[in-house]
């Protein structure tokens, strides 16, 4: 998974005076007035606002706040706001796994001033950074290849092949152009003499490019001026290279189909993952949307298979093929390495990486790079020794107090140590551990990070920066450093900035001397004929989420409604019938609003209705839980659905599956199981989700694209409607309900036609009327005719867009055109006296077969491309 982001400061803090705020716009330039509202950085810590003395602000923040001037400094706390609400119009997020209290996912946090590098300082980060990604290219090709640094002992073959994340299978493959890495990541940190130090690398895949682009666009949007004034260059360039790199060293060329390979939105930073799918113009996959056939790697889409050339992958290398690397992995795609080893795949970055990321690498590198490159490194990294040396142990154990104790191989339960914070108990705790576990330990040196302002809403506040800097490809052994960074905030006060523990961003803008670049990822903007003409495939993991979206729409609605009317004639004064009572016992167990041992209605009335209402929602410590498909699982189930395919719904169409679940969970939590008024409660709080559902299947029919999606949610929806309202009737048919007038009005209900049913029959209560409307009527949208209809017309549409074979499974659907309203209505007796409607449940028989059978085909055909039986695994 995506490495926790992390930054040191020093705890040490200075107390402001209200003596800050004495100077006023009319006595003193922007520039001085700004000056009066910062705090100065901690001590031993450098000071990016000011200069060296303190005296004054660098040169390059003064010329900031004159372009703001007075009026944008008094305007501070607006411009804030609208920061704010940008990130979260936008919906910014960084995931968080363990937050069950704010919910999955949590705002962006980023910060009103940029980090601003000046052009000398840049132009040796940027040396620096190209000479350090040639080096570990190299390292790579050599690890994998001669293996020359592990025979002259540059290199401890314990940091190499003991390191969990190496990989044999890669062993003597060389990728596209000899080109291992693609994007990698530096974390620099500013020391107080003004050196810039490398802190740790990140080569597998490195997070931050999605999320400094938004940080980019939102920060300049709030100081245009400034940002014009300071000649800040633009990154649209770097990615433009990339891309156009990817495509000349992939194996179909130009012609290259590119993805980014996401695991999924519980990562903690799939937000940026969507993000720069779309910016870059590439298709956003996991690991499910893929498939191997014939050492190729292939899309699973509706139209069938298509081949993908290149990926660009998010997550680590272990969770990459669980044929080959970890079993249990379900993010990634299996036989994947097998397609890298036949040639047929770019994989950006190469896989076998992880021990580039090794704090324990950083002191073996200076003289790696003599012998590789015949270069001292021109930027240094801080003093780090790994105690599976016994000289660099020794050296390291006095330190302890002054250092950061670091995992040398990524196991679970590790963690970085702050030496500060230690007790001398502690420190002789962790020598001991040093001790007896050396290699599995590395010891870094501290250092207290640069401060860069920050605004708390009246003052500019320092805190501890570090800077996450990128190197992108720019073609067969060339890279491009991108001009600028994600820059990671530590909170006051705190030692670690994580992103799940208050830490926070800012942009970082680089200034350049030339001229700014305006290049535009696009070459050309393309003519709307040409938009017009491209239709984006439709994966088949997206299909397959709407798809249940549909079904799951549907099934909350009808289980909402069935409850309804359970409890409408559970709880009346007078008791239903017999058939009635056991037709809702029948129909409410299929649809898993009860509990199977659930006493009989009939038996046990009151039992049977506190068990449906305790069903609907149970909380999570309830043993009901676990068994639980009613309707609070519905709507469960929906979100989840609906989570999946996000990026296709609109924002209110989110906002109502959102409130809908969470206001049911609530409404059910204050029921109070047993007491007189609970079904009241209940009825309420299924009346509130019935209308909520209505919303949601107004937005679903109204309000998106009529695509091959949209017809898979469709299908879906009918395929459930069909299945559950012929079973809802023939089960009718089975218990004589629709002799009792009761009972008759109950399943006209639950096909939601009372309203219709009335107008036109009056009261009416016979079995031609029934069937013309609830079978037969095809302009009544809850009628099994018009349902088959609806389906057939779908499945024929989607023949012409995606796989002919769906024409072929419309013929699986009965006919309404061979349906007879006398044949449907004619009953007999059976010999022992019931009547009995033989055509009418044969025909709803083979509905809820049908549709059975048709779901299971869909998943087939289009979901699991399971007839496609050859492959190379």
């Amino acid at each position: 998974m995506p490495e926790q982001q992390q930054a040191y400061s020093d705890p040490v803090s200075t107390p402001f005076s209200d003596s800050l705020f004495d100077q006023g716009p009319d006595t003193a330039s922007p520039g001085d007035c700004a000056l009066s509202l910062s705090v100065p950085a901690d001590i031993g810590h450098r000071d990016e606002l000011r200069e060296d003395g303190g005296a004054g602000l660098t040169p390059a923040w003064q010329r900031f706040f004159e372009c703001i001037g007075h009026d944008g400094l008094a305007d501070l706390d607006r411009r804030a706001r609208n920061l704010q609400r940008q990130i979260r119009d936008n919906g910014v997020t960084y995931n968080v796994y363990a937050d069950a209290a704010a919910g999955l996912q949590r705002p962006w946090a980023l910060d009103l001033f940029p980090m601003i590098v000046g052009a000398d300082d840049w132009a040796h980060i940027e040396t620096g950074v190209l000479q350090r990604t040639r080096l570990l290219n190299a390292m790579m090709a050599d690890l994998y290849g001669p293996g020359e640094l592990l025979r002259r002992a540059l290199l401890p073959a314990a940091l190499v092949q003991g390191h969990p994340g190496f990989l044999r299978g890669m062993q003597g493959i060389r990728p596209a152009g000899d080109h291992w890495l693609h994007i990698v990541a530096f974390d620099l940190a500013h020391g107080p003499d003004g050196q810039w130090w490398v802190v740790g690398q990140r080569t597998q895949a490195p997070s931050g490019l999605g999320y400094l682009l938004e940080n980019r666009i939102a920060v300049s949007r709030q100081f245009p001026k400034a940002f014009a004034g300071l000649r800040v260059q633009r990154l649209a360039a770097s990615y433009r290279a990339l891309m156009d790199s990817v495509k000349r060293m992939a194996p179909q060329g130009e012609q290259a189909r590119i993805a980014l390979l996401t695991p999924g939105p519980y990562n903690e930073t799939y937000f940026e993952h969507a993000y720069l799918a779309r910016y870059l113009g590439i298709a956003l996959v996991e690991g499910n949307d893929l498939t191997v056939r014939d050492e190729r790697l292939y899309l699973k889409t509706l139209r069938g298979l298509e081949p993908v050339h290149a990926l660009i992958k998010r997550l680590d290398d272990e969770w990459l093929d669980p044929l080959e690397l970890r079993a249990d992995s379900t993010l990634g795609v299996p036989g994947l390495l097998q397609v890298i080893r036949a040639g047929n795949l770019l994989l950006a970055n190469a896989p076998g990486s992880a021990p580039l990321e090794s704090s324990a690498l950083l002191g073996f590198l200076p003289a790696i790079s003599r012998h590789l490159l015949g270069q001292e490194l021109a930027l240094p990294s801080l003093a780090t020794w790994w105690c599976g040396e016994e000289a660099a142990l020794q050296q390291a154990m006095p330190q302890l107090g002054q250092s950061v104790i670091r995992p040398t191989y990524p196991r679970p339960g590790t963690q970085t140590v702050i030496g500060h914070g230690l007790s001398d108990q502690a420190i002789g705790e962790w020598s001991d551990r040093l001790l007896r576990q050396s290699e599995e330990h590395t010891v870094q040196a501290w250092l207290p990070l640069s401060q860069t302002p920050t605004w708390d809403g009246q003052r500019l506040l320092p805190r501890s920066a570090m800077l996450r800097v990128f190197a992108l490809s720019d073609g067969p052994g060339n890279w491009r450093v991108l001009p600028g960074g994600l820059v990671r905030l530590a909170p006051r006060g705190q030692l670690v900035a994580a992103m799940q523990r208050g830490g926070s961003s800012a942009d970082c803008w680089v200034m350049t001397r030339g001229e700014v670049d305006t290049t535009t990822l696009l070459p050309s903007q393309p003519s709307s004929l040409d938009i017009a003409q491209q239709k984006q495939p439709v994966t088949s993991r997206a299909a397959e989420n709407l798809f249940w979206l549909g079904r799951y729409t549907e099934r909350a609605e009808n289980s909402v409604r069935l409850a309804q009317i359970a409890l409408d004639h559970l709880g009346g004064e007078e008791p239903g019938s017999g058939p009635l009572l056991r037709w809702l016992s029948a129909v409410a167990r299929e649809n898993a609003l009860v509990l199977p041992d659930v006493p009989e209605p009939a038996a046990a009335g009151r039992v049977f209705a506190r068990s449906l209402i305790a069903n609907l929602c149970p909380r999570p410590d309830d043993p009901l839980a676990g068994q639980s498909c009613s309707v609070g699982f519905n709507l469960r189930a929906l979100k989840s659905a609906a989570s999946q395919v996000r990026e296709r719904l609109s924002q209110e169409h989110w906002n109502l599956i959102e409130r809908t679940e969470a206001q049911f969970r609530q409404d059910c939590a204050r029921l109070a199981s047993g007491a007189e008024y609970a079904q009241a409660e209940a009825m309420s709080a299924l009346l509130n989700a019935s209308e909520m559902l209505a919303a949601i299947t107004g937005s679903q029919t109204d309000r998106m694209v009529r695509d091959d999606g949209w017809r898979m949610l469709s299908v879906g929806r009918h395929i459930e409607r069909l299945a559950t309202l012929a079973r809802a009737l023939d089960l009718g048919l089975e218990h004589d309900v629709l002799h009792d007038a009761a009972g008759f009005e109950a399943v006209v209900a639950l096909f939601d036609s009372t309203i219709t049913f009335h107008a036109q029959y009056q009261q009416r209560r016979d079995m031609v009327a029934l069937v013309d409307l609830l079978v037969m009527d095809r302009d009544n949208p809850r009628s099994l005719a018009w349902v088959v209809q609806t389906l057939r017309s779908r499945l024929a549409r989607l023949s012409q867009s995606a796989v002919p074979q769906d024409a072929v499974l419309a013929l699986g659907l009965p006919d309404p055109d061979t349906w007879v309203l006398t044949e449907l209505s004619h009953w007999q007796r059976d010999a022992g006296g019931q009547r009995r409607w033989s055509a009418l449940s044969g025909l709803l028989v083979d509905c809820e077969a049908s549709a059975v059978e048709l779901s299971d085909e869909i998943t087939r055909l289009h979901f699991s491309h399971a007839d496609r039986r050859k492959q190379s695994i």
